[in-house]
């Protein structure tokens, strides 16, 4: 189980997964977690550097899709802008949407990312049906208990990928420590 929850590559923003970067590990595919990856819950629409960002992996060839758990009207809205394949109540981590998005894409598992910033649902989803994991700080984190208890638990894969990879300073967020 452990292998599922520790993410491949760690970046501190979405953006920072470059066209470049996938390709040099051979993805042409990535599947997209919406909200604290690329936007705050309560921002409804994708503003400029999120369309920058589709606007240069399309450039550069890379496939995408958006997979969220959240709602029809919350991902239809978002999307609408980027028009593209989206899955909303994906039921992440569960594969079947991630099997349904890269079928439609034209892809297979090895050549196909998954996005996101949580580690139980994003990372997990990808990592159980052999896809590259990409994990991303979230924008802007709930304090609920719920989703603290959620953070306390990534800590461990977090620091995991640390010791492998070594520290970043946006890591701090998770409360890992050089």
């Amino acid at each position: 189980m452990k292998n599922y929850l520790t993410p491949d590559y760690m970046f501190a923003t979405f953006d920072a997964v470059t066209p470049a970067f996938l390709q040099s590990i051979g993805v042409r595919a990535l599947l997209i977690d919406i909200d604290n990856t690329l936007a705050p819950y309560e921002e409804p629409d994708p503003n400029e550097r999120v369309l920058a960002w589709f606007a240069e992996l399309e450039k550069n060839g890379i496939k995408a899709a958006l997979v969220s758990n959240n709602h029809a009207p919350r991902v239809e809205r978002f999307n609408k802008s980027l028009g593209l394949i989206a899955y909303p109540d994906s039921g992440k981590p569960g594969r079947k949407t991630l099997e349904r998005a890269m079928k439609e894409l034209g892809v297979t598992h090895t050549e196909t990312a998954m996005l996101g910033d949580q580690i139980l649902t994003d990372c997990f989803a990808g990592k159980h049906i052999g896809l590259c994991a990409i994990i991303v700080p979230p924008i802007k984190d709930k304090t609920n208990l719920f989703f603290r208890f959620k953070r306390l638990v990534e800590r461990p894969a977090i620091r995991k990928y640390a010791r492998k990879n070594g520290y970043q300073p946006w890591m701090a967020f998770w409360k890992i420590k050089k």
